[in-house]
């Protein structure tokens, strides 16, 4: 068996720490593991039913190498893979079981860290899997969370996820692409630090909007290669650094353009200190995003539980994550996830086009099922005339807090939204367990494409996901008359 020898091995020509100005890299390693950057490191997995597929890369050598692997907290001997290119595949595994995996090289002078994958049928097309006793990035968390999906003006796609664990650090991000509408995926990079990230292009330049970690520095950053390689980001608003301290908190979030200026919704506070109060940032389109005097922010409007239809006192936490949208009147809106049990409300405020940083003001609740459980993305489609989201949908009363039903939801007035399709239908799987959350979703000509938070498989609770996994509904316009 190959011996995992603890040496130092250094980046080609550089014997020391230097100083770094960018906010992207291959990998990313801690400065006191600062050797792992020229080692073989596994940037990929996408296990199946009884295969596992791993992706790997080597800055510091393009020798041969080998990848070992056995089942999980066994002594069984190593079986070994001569690699040839920088993607593979271990087949003929047994399902529904845990691999640990290295890459080594030939010469025996450097190997990776041990990546961990467990077997099992996946969920539409995996990006990228985490499992959660894998310690390669538990210098900033165990799960994945937070995915972005953006078309690239090449027409590749883009993916985005970060590395979570609750009180963590939180602050790394792991890229992918996929150059055949989402079929396969690839690594590209990560950036540190940078946390509930979501990717937009503008004027055909790419963009990540983000935090620096939970209630941290709210920052953008700019690629100018399609996510291949990022400056250094700039900081939009000053945050707490801390989970336990009030700061910006976003998920990712749509950006949108209207009338020549973006718009994206944020808000602030904290769990540990109350709540949230909700915003939205705008910048007008012709200026240049990297310069902090340039956004806007509206004043931050706190929940208020006397607001017609809200739930009474204590019932409800108020409202996060909300959508920058056009209303039917023409109107800029902040449509919020509205923090309830049963079937559920989303909290619509009202912004002033005229006047960005006038503070929101409260408009209405929108009759919603999956507008309280789950963070959800709602976008407006010019064909169909109508409002599109893809939610978790709440299907029994004893479990109001459930993800284990993916459903496409639509409305034509922003007020009372319908579930029209059953996308993925996980009832008969503990919903402590199995959650598809947090979707991140484009219009795509006829398509909508999305990539989920997905946590099936042993992932460590429905919460913590496991998975990062991309899917299409073809000719989603087909379902505008439905109902379920």
């Amino acid at each position: 068996m190959q011996s995992r020898d603890r040496k130092h091995y250094y980046i080609s020509g550089v014997s020391n720490m230097l100083g770094y100005a960018g906010w992207s890299y291959m990998p990313y390693s801690p400065y006191d593991q600062y050797h792992k950057r020229s080692l073989p490191y596994i940037c990929r997995l996408a296990p199946d039913v009884a295969s596992i597929e791993f992706e790997w890369m080597d800055a510091g050598d393009n020798g041969a190498h080998l990848l070992y692997y056995r089942k999980y907290r066994t002594n069984d001997p190593y079986a070994v893979i001569a690699l040839d290119s920088s993607v593979g595949m271990i087949t003929g595994l047994e399902p529904e079981c845990d691999y640990e995996m290295y890459v080594v090289r030939a010469s025996g002078t450097g190997l990776s860290d041990i990546r961990l994958a467990r077997t099992g049928p996946p969920v539409g097309t995996v990006v990228n899997y985490l499992h959660p006793e894998d310690e390669t990035y538990a210098f900033s968390g165990r799960s994945l969370c937070s995915p972005s999906i953006v078309k690239l003006p090449s027409g590749a796609l883009l993916a985005s996820m970060d590395v979570y664990s609750s009180k963590a650090p939180q602050n790394l991000t792991l890229l992918f692409r996929s150059d055949d509408d989402g079929a396969h995926w690839r690594y590209v990079c990560e950036l540190l630090p940078c946390f509930w990230g979501k990717l937009f292009c503008h004027r055909g330049v790419l963009y990540m909007l983000a935090n620096s970690t939970e209630y941290g520095d709210l920052l953008i950053g700019r690629s100018t290669d399609e996510g291949q390689t990022w400056g250094a980001p700039v900081t939009i608003m000053k945050g707490a650094g801390s989970w336990s301290g009030r700061g910006p908190h976003k998920a990712p979030m749509p950006v949108i353009e209207y009338e020549n200026r973006l718009y994206t919704a944020v808000d602030y506070g904290s769990w540990s200190t109350g709540g949230h109060s909700s915003g939205l940032i705008s910048i007008d389109a012709d200026a240049d995003l990297l310069v902090a005097e340039n956004w806007s922010c509206t004043g931050f409007l706190p929940y208020d539980h006397s607001w017609p239809g809200a739930m009474p006192e204590g019932q409800s936490k108020g409202a996060l994550e909300g959508n920058a949208v056009v209303g039917p009147d023409g109107e800029i809106y902040n449509v919020l996830r509205y923090q309830m049990d049963g079937y559920g409300k989303a909290l619509v405020l009202k912004g002033n086009k005229n006047q960005p940083e006038e503070p929101l003001q409260f408009h209405s609740f929108a009759n919603f099922n999956g507008g309280s459980n789950s963070k959800f993305d709602l976008l407006y489609d010019e064909g169909s005339q109508a409002y599109w989201a893809i939610v978790s949908e709440i299907v029994n009363d004893e479990t109001p807090r459930q993800r284990n039903v993916l459903s496409l939801a639509l409305s034509h007035d922003m007020q009372n939204f319908q579930i029209v399709k059953r996308l993925h239908d996980f009832r008969h799987e503990d919903p402590a367990d199995v959650g598809l959350q947090y979707v991140s979703f484009l219009i795509d000509g006829d398509d909508i494409i999305y990539l989920c938070r997905t946590a099936i498989n042993q992932a460590k609770n429905m919460h913590d996901s496991n998975y990062t996994t991309f899917h299409r509904i073809k000719q989603f316009r087909q379902y505008l008359e439905c109902k379920v």
